[in-house]
């Protein structure tokens, strides 16, 4: 499905009046210096203050937690709307140093009226944090999915699947039970109390929409104008279920513009786009039958599934692939410290498992993994194996959001056609579930993101157009 869905479209809606929707001031809020983020300048103007939101909404004055969160000012005080806050993808990224790395790449026309706001969300990084306690093996950045076997054994994945889940519930404390998407939304809007304002606009990336869908549905009178880049699919009886299964969906989508980029820059790897796919599928083969101490078919799958996300990955797959073919050393792969690494893992495992029940290890995985693998040969099964959740004890406390079109029409979508992480098939179910409250823009470009992140001066001057007037296309649209 890559045609645009067939929505009728209304009218142009003017959203807001472009008049300041809250107080500059954050009242209770004590802003200061920002931690440290390994990796990261931050810029000088960045700030962090502290917010306290409940553990357990259900549970009135109970135990706290905290949530750190960042803000760069606004440039021009005296053209400021409001609020900006941007809402980092995962489950599990964190968002603290975002002000800095994604706020200050937008176009000063937005600076100038946004307060640029980060944060790390509940059980992230300098929030209140959560740990699984896991086992080095289990929280390798190579086995964040679960890549079958060779053949697609799924044996090992269903070991490491039950060590997760049984390591996150004996070590992750109350916190791994309340880590939810609901939740976040929550915690989202104790955030915009905090810092003064009646009514928030933010910017949601990858997961960030599926917050940010959950948050305009669960409270739609507090949105003011919403950007949903690289969108999930919302189907609530899936949720995280779901994106995970579009993943061989994404890379088919995505993988013909790597064969193109390598026939005209690595043509060893192939003469022509087929060739390179071919290519890469037998070396894959190759290595899951004699696999090297430094390069399995898994590893390299990992790594081709990593490399869709931007063209400036490609140059790393088609070292891998050349090592592959040659015998020569596997390239190193710069890897994120391993604490920050087993904190993104704990996370998405409690997100994942308390939005919505999964199957359990009794259903048949390895069935499953078998047919996908035929469907989606480029990532051999992965998208459908077992993960942690099979073996969560706990159902979830509430159940999932089913995202609504009741409330304001203030939401602009933006999409790459070709996004091997959240494909556009999962974005136009997105689109559907949000009716006349939404506008899609669908850029003709790869990769994961999409605003001002492909250099697409149609996708960025729609979506800037609305930051800073209000207002949307009358259709949906391509660029």
């Amino acid at each position: 499905m890559r045609g645009i869905v067939g929505v009728t479209a209304l009218v142009a809606l003017l959203v807001g009046s472009g008049l300041p929707v809250g107080a500059a001031a954050a009242p209770g809020l004590v802003w200061g210096p920002c931690p440290a983020t390994p990796g990261v300048v931050l810029d000088a103007r960045q700030e962090c203050a502290t917010v306290r939101v409940p553990l357990d909404y259900g549970s009135a004055g109970g135990a706290e937690i905290s949530l750190a969160v960042s803000r760069i000012r606004s440039a021009t005080p005296q053209a400021r709307r409001g609020v900006l806050l941007l809402v980092p993808g995962g489950p599990g990224g964190s968002g603290l140093a975002r002000p800095s790395t994604h706020g200050l790449r937008l176009p000063q026309s937005v600076l100038d009226r946004y307060d640029i706001v980060g944060f790390d969300p509940r059980g992230v990084g300098h929030s209140t944090p959560v740990s699984c306690g896991l086992e080095p093996r289990d929280s390798h950045p190579t086995v964040l999915h679960p890549w079958p076997g060779p053949g697609g054994d799924v044996s090992a994945n269903v070991d490491r699947a039950r060590r997760i889940a049984e390591a996150c519930i004996r070590n992750g404390g109350a916190l791994i039970r309340h880590i939810s998407t609901r939740n976040e939304a929550r915690d989202i809007d104790r955030i915009r109390q905090a810092l003064g304002e009646t009514r928030l606009s933010y910017w949601g990336v990858s997961y960030g929409t599926y917050v940010g869908a959950v948050y305009a549905t669960m409270f739609p009178e507090r949105t003011d104008r919403t950007v949903l880049d690289s969108s999930s699919d919302p189907d609530p009886h899936r949720v995280a279920r779901g994106w995970s299964a579009n993943f061989g969906r994404g890379a088919e989508d995505r993988f013909p513009d790597f064969a193109a980029w390598a026939v005209a820059n690595h043509p060893a790897l192939g003469g022509t786009p087929e060739a390179v796919r071919d290519n890469y599928l037998r070396l894959g083969e190759a290595l899951d039958r004699n696999p090297r101490p430094d390069l399995t078919g898994a590893n390299l799958r990992a790594v081709m599934f990593n490399s869709l996300e931007s063209d400036a990955r490609f140059p790393q797959l088609a070292a891998f692939l050349q090592a592959a073919a040659t015998g020569a050393p596997a390239p190193a792969i710069p890897l994120p410290p391993p604490a920050v690494f087993e904190n993104l893992i704990a996370v998405q495992t409690a997100t994942a498992c308390n939005d919505v029940a999964w199957p359990g290890p009794e259903q048949d995985h390895a069935g499953a993994v078998a047919r996908n693998r035929i469907t989606y040969p480029l990532t051999d099964g992965m998208p459908v194996n077992i993960r942690p959740c099979a073996f969560w004890p706990h159902r979830p406390a509430e159940p999932a959001t089913r995202i609504a079109a009741t409330g304001p029409a203030n939401i602009l979508m933006i999409q790459n056609r070709r996004d091997p992480a959240t494909p556009l098939v999962g974005a136009l179910h997105m689109r559907l579930a949000l009716l006349h409250r939404a506008r899609i823009v669908i850029v003709d470009s790869g990769g994961h993101n999409a605003y001002v992140a492909n250099g697409n001066p149609c996708g960025d001057n729609t979506v800037t157009t609305f930051l800073t007037t209000g207002i949307r296309p009358w259709h949906d649209r391509t660029c």
